[in-house]
């Protein structure tokens, strides 16, 4: 598929890291980024947009007396712009059923841990207390239950002795920024989408831990 037919929407919540990584993968693969779209104003990530000639827009949760509500906002937006995936980059909000059915198997996530471990926030941490060996990033289908879909890809890092938060976080963030794009890819070119609940690449449905990418 040409580059110019394949387009994705981002939702993002701040810094926008991912979106950078995604913005400077693009340049050189097969999807195009149609537009940015944040639930907070100030969100960093709207600049990284701004700067790459990105249509962006806010729509602020806060503007909304209810989940259901900005869920209906949300997802009108997304279908004005018409994109073909839907890629979720740090974005803070929880999707609620009715939109997850809306847009089902369009939808992306990047999770900071070996999923099904430690859904939600502070995985890194989690991980250090646990006295894991390893922790990592999934990238996973988005379905209604929390960082429950269906797992597409996962990398790991070690924990180290005396590791920080910060510091995993980091190695975390370096994996995050090289998967992304890659499984984005996957889905622009065709070879990647989920059926009845499972994740197909290739043709063929993978483990439900995902594929591991190694250097």
């Amino acid at each position: 598929m040409e580059q110019s037919h394949y387009h994705i929407v981002v939702l993002i919540s701040g810094g926008g890291t991912n979106l950078q990584a995604l913005i400077d993968a693009s340049k050189s693969s097969n999807y195009k980024i149609s537009a940015v779209i944040s639930n907070k104003p100030g969100a960093f990530g709207l600049q990284r947009a701004k700067r790459s000639n990105i249509p962006s827009l806010t729509i602020d949760h806060q503007s909304f007396d209810s989940r259901g509500n900005f869920d209906q906002a949300l997802g009108d937006a997304i279908e004005e712009i018409g994109p073909n995936l839907i890629v979720l980059a740090g974005f803070m909000r929880v999707l609620g059923t009715d939109f997850v059915n809306r847009f089902e198997g369009r939808v992306l996530n990047i999770h900071p841990s070996l999923l099904p471990k430690y859904p939600g926030i502070n995985t890194h941490q989690r991980a250090i207390d646990a006295g894991d060996k390893e922790h990592g990033v999934s990238v996973h289908f988005v379905t209604a239950d929390l960082d429950g879909g269906p797992v597409i890809v996962q990398e790991s890092v070690p924990i180290l002795k005396n590791d920080t938060r910060e510091a995993l976080a980091a190695r975390v963030l370096e994996k995050e920024h090289v998967v992304y794009p890659k499984v984005v890819s996957w889905f622009a070119s065709g070879r990647l989408h989920m059926e009845a609940g499972k994740v197909i690449l290739d043709h063929e449905e993978i483990s439900p831990t995902g594929v591991f990418i190694h250097p």
